[in-house]
């Protein structure tokens, strides 16, 4: 039996990978309206943390033809994942892991505010930006000036909020990795809302012969400038989110260097993105694949697909489907919105969920509680012909900003 339920009502085929994992009706409305599209290649994929997003829903793989959706990509463009595994075991922690959060959390300014100055980071953000970010950055600023570019040097090697975090976890042999959520921060969202808006604009100018379901799927076209332009800014957002990962890993580091026995690196490490477009070669016509909340998982490749805080997270293996343009899911995915949680749940409720884990305990971050989320167990079954699981991580320490 196929991994994947065929949805009807969209104008190409629409493949969820969600048996057992339900999907709201907002989200099934956006997969149709993407579905409707005439440049959609062969069908929609969807992921099995589906849910509501801006436009297109989280979890799901869009294939076009000549043509790329900005809001599709989004504003936290890059966003993905980093994982590394140390030598460090469960008994090489402290009783006590409260003072490594915090050493943590003073190497890696959280939230959206300053502190991440890359003059005051590790060896490898100078040379990061020596490589070319900064001057890539300015090239696409000059054409476009409405993007401000004074949040790159300050937020390089932070962390910012939401549902960023950063996490020590231990595997099924006790083993001890590092974890951690974030992307382009600032410059990149200002890069997907300016695009976001471009689009939206040229498409009151379009004479489409076809119906628009929604002006948020407002899309450039393969031959205009703004295509062009609109390729090489996400491209330099995706670089800088990767580089933005390698910095922070670089502090989080640090910090257990200076709070831990001494130790090595392991030989798994991964850093994948999972809101991202790119072009790729898929049931023989090479097309722009965006991916929105949803990993690569070509045959061989590794990805991380993480739980909520307090629940199991995975280090996954791709199996290549070719239905499923070779993606998997980039988490648990969302049940409710944050507005929700926070009136659904108490904090009594997101302390006992998180009992087992050094994490904040407060008002801030009831939001993000485990029950917000979905189950990842059932996540993970429903895309069984997508990924072999090789590590499944416990969280003992979670960074949220």
């Amino acid at each position: 039996m196929s991994g994947f339920e065929l949805i009807e009502g969209g104008a190409s085929p629409i493949k969820a990978w969600t048996r057992g994992v339900p999907i709201e009706h907002q989200a099934m409305d956006q997969l149709r309206n993407v579905a409707s599209l005439p440049f959609i290649h062969s069908h929609v994929a969807v992921m099995p943390d589906v849910h509501f997003g801006r436009g297109a829903t989280v979890g799901s793989v869009i294939p076009t033809r000549g043509a790329i959706i900005p809001a599709a990509v989004g504003v936290d463009i890059g966003c993905g994942m980093m994982a590394v595994q140390t030598s460090l075991t469960a008994n090489d922690l402290p009783d006590s892991l409260f003072a490594l959060r915090r050493e943590i959390e003073r190497k890696v300014p959280v939230g959206n505010g300053p502190g991440g100055d890359f003059k005051e980071s590790p060896a490898s953000a100078v040379s990061t930006l020596k490589a070319g970010l900064a001057e890539r950055l300015e090239r696409i600023l000059a054409r476009h000036p409405k993007i401000r570019g004074d949040k790159l040097a300050k937020q390089l090697g932070t962390l910012g909020g939401g549902n960023h975090f950063i996490e020590i976890c231990l595997d099924e042999a006790d083993r001890v990795w590092v974890m951690l959520h974030s992307g382009s921060r600032g410059t990149g969202n200002l890069i997907g809302t300016y695009f976001i808006s471009e689009a939206r604009e040229m498409l009151m100018k379009r004479e489409l012969g076809w119906h628009m379901p929604d002006r948020d799927l407002a899309f450039f076209l393969s031959g205009e400038p703004m295509f062009d332009d609109y390729v090489e800014a996400v491209g330099w957002a995706q670089d800088y989110a990767a580089a933005n990962r390698r910095v922070m890993m670089d502090r989080v580091l640090i910090a257990m260097r200076e709070a831990l026995p001494p130790f090595q690196l392991g030989r798994t490490a991964v850093n994948c993105h999972h809101n991202y477009v790119e072009q790729e070669t898929h049931f023989g016509e090479t097309v722009w694949l965006t991916r929105k909340g949803a990993v690569r998982a070509g045959e061989g490749d590794l990805g991380i697909i993480p739980g909520s805080m307090g629940a199991k997270s995975f280090i996954v293996r791709g199996k290549g489907n070719a239905d499923s343009f070779c993606s998997c899911s980039h988490g648990a995915g969302r049940t409710m919105s944050r507005a929700e949680a926070k009136r659904r749940f108490t904090l009594d409720d997101h302390v006992a969920a998180t009992a087992h884990v050094e994490c904040r305990k407060d008002s801030g971050v009831i939001d993000e509680t485990p029950m917000a989320y979905k189950d990842i167990e059932a996540v993970m079954a429903a895309q069984a012909d997508l990924v072999d699981i090789v590590h499944t991580l416990r969280q003992v320490v979670c960074v949220k900003g």
